[in-house]
């Protein structure tokens, strides 16, 4: 059941941007040819998706903490699910940080 769940939530975090960028109607949004430009757009996409998934993250290992009831294996699971958010967290920064160093070089 929580295997199904998070997958569902990854999905609809992965489809919200494509939702949210949707037209009805009118011209076709104009594509960008210049690959700093769509490396930005793909950049500022994945921060999006990053970031609703590490708040998804921190808000399961507070429900973990909050729902231990003093359980110590609960509060050690929800310690360890809080410590990988941290982690998850610090990944995705020095990921950013790594493509706005290359975009910086490129330009």
């Amino acid at each position: 059941m929580k295997k199904i769940l998070l997958t569902l939530l990854l999905v609809s975090a992965l489809i919200l941007p494509i939702i949210t960028m949707a037209q009805i109607g009118g011209s076709p949004p104009n594509i960008s040819t210049d690959l700093t430009g769509l490396g930005n757009k793909i950049a500022n996409a994945a921060w999006i998706v990053f970031t609703i998934i590490a708040l998804l993250a921190f808000l399961i290992a507070g429900i973990l903490f909050l729902t231990a009831a003093g359980n110590a294996e609960k509060i050690v699971q929800a310690r360890t699910a809080f410590l990988w958010g941290i982690a998850g967290v610090v990944v995705g920064i020095m990921a950013f940080g790594i493509i706005t160093i290359i975009t910086s070089v490129i330009n």
